[in-house]
């Protein structure tokens, strides 16, 4: 009887594409493939200290972990300088990936079959090739993103970037976006005035290095980015679309009977009192406030927020990393409005599991950065946003969700305690009904793309099929 495939992931090193590939990683365990998860000692530390993924793998015998050195000392900050970081890999991880393959064919384990990396990591894919080894590349950004950085080169050869004013004058070199997109909703880094900047130079290889691949796995749905899809396929015709991902997984377990209890992929100790808070508030009358794992804020933007969240009235829950607020004046004295405020409609902890905050019966509006996996989770559970982006993919997605999706408000570039209470009102009192229905309509669909016959079931299902015959 044939070995079922050796599928060998490696994700790009950071909280979110690392909780995707986890993801992605158990959901072809259940296919019956053999996974080895490869992370960066740095991550796995970090992995072993905060999340519950060793008792959640346990019950996998056809999976395993194995680490590589990322060639950074313990102490960078990485997420807040990822050019280094990506560097570092190319350099540093690069002959260590290859020997590593090299020596598993020697060794009693199996022979890698296929691997599934990171597609900003294309040494994997010159590495795989020379070995022998298919490539599929995984984005774990949304696909409206990375449609724009396959039109990168375009926006540099009709002079679209660099610019240095009128930041809401449309781009034209976008094709499907030319009516919506403005120069300040472009990846953070177009911002930079130049293009020999490192991040444009990184990104703009992406229309050479996707197609490479023998396919091309999203976090996203049919439903939702069809027609910035349809554009990335004349270019990547093989495109996988599995998402959303962390439903997609749970949808699984559940065919099978097995789901199992909360678990977290996180990075961070989840503080989970928050949800003991969240079952005594009223249905749909608490907003969530979290930017992810990399944001950071100035004190003085820390303090607009706060006083824009007292002064609507609304409850909140909100999530403040130790680490994301910049030069905090510990030692100032805080407002007796923020406080009074804060204690009777506020609650505050370092992290939280989101995915069961947004699933909260009493969560009915979500203050996000806008990374990709939280535009996901929100959008399966139909909760209504409010973005303020902070970089990379982010300033597309929260165009996209204000402006083509309907699902919230957009509230980049500007960080003032009245434009947050307005928003915050407008989301949760002014237009809540508005923005729950099309939440709702758009959460039906994702969940209609997971079931047997739908558009990410009969997509997985044929990833599977294509790993075990590339």
């Amino acid at each position: 009887m044939a070995q079922p495939p050796h599928v060998l992931l490696f994700p790009l090193p950071l909280q979110g594409p690392v909780n995707s590939m986890l993801k992605l990683a158990e959901l072809l365990c259940l296919a019956d493939l053999h996974v080895t998860f490869l992370v960066t000692d740095y991550i796995h530390a970090r992995l072993q200290r905060h999340s519950s993924f060793r008792s959640r793998f346990d019950h996998y015998p056809n999976f395993q972990i194995n680490t590589v050195s990322d060639g950074l000392p313990e102490d960078h900050p990485r997420g807040d300088r990822f050019i280094e970081l990506f560097d570092s890999l190319r350099r540093e991880t690069q002959p260590l990936f290859k020997e590593m393959l090299i020596s598993s064919e020697s060794e009693s384990r199996r022979r890698v079959s296929c691997i599934v990396a990171d597609g900003i990591l294309g040494f994997t894919f010159d590495v795989g090739n020379e070995l022998g080894i298919p490539v599929f590349y995984v984005r774990t950004i949304s696909a409206c993103c990375l449609w724009v950085f396959f039109c990168l080169p375009k926006l540099i050869q009709a002079g679209e970037i660099p610019f240095n004013d009128d930041m809401d004058e449309l781009i034209k070199s976008v094709p499907g976006m030319e009516r919506f997109l403005r120069r300040r909703d472009l990846p953070s880094f177009c911002r930079s005035g130049n293009v020999t900047d490192p991040n444009i130079r990184l990104y703009r290889t992406e229309c050479d290095e996707l197609p490479r691949a023998h396919g091309l796995i999203l976090n996203t749905f049919e439903e939702l980015e069809g027609p910035i899809l349809s554009e990335i396929r004349s270019l990547c015709p093989n495109i996988y679309t599995i998402g959303p991902l962390h439903t997609h997984l749970k949808a699984k377990l559940a065919a099978r009977g097995s789901l199992q209890p909360t678990f977290s992929n996180s990075l961070w100790e989840e503080d989970r009192t928050c949800v003991a808070w969240l079952d005594a508030q009223p249905s749909k009358s608490v907003i969530y406030v979290s930017f992810g794992s990399l944001v950071n804020v100035t004190n003085e933007q820390y303090m607009e927020f706060w006083h824009g969240l007292v002064s609507s009235g609304q409850r909140f829950l909100w999530v403040i990393r130790p680490d994301s607020i910049l030069n905090k004046d510990s030692g100032s004295r805080i407002p007796d409005d923020l406080s009074k405020g804060t204690k009777e409609r506020g609650y505050i902890v370092d992290w939280a599991p989101q995915e069961e905050v947004l699933a909260h019966p009493s969560v009915g509006g979500f203050l996000t950065h806008s990374g990709w996996n939280s535009t996901l989770e929100s959008v399966f559970e139909g909760v209504p946003m409010i973005c303020w982006p902070y970089f990379v993919d982010q300033q597309v997605n929260s165009r996209f969700v204000g402006n083509v999706w309907d699902l919230g408000l957009d509230m980049k570039d500007t960080c003032d305690r009245n434009v947050v209470e307005k928003m915050v009102r407008d989301l949760m009192e002014v237009r809540k009904g508005e923005f729950l229905q099309r939440a709702d309509e758009m959460a039906k669909s994702a969940k209609r793309c997971l079931v047997e016959g739908g558009s990410s079931y009969i997509s997985f299902e044929r990833l599977i099929k294509d790993i075990g015959n590339p």
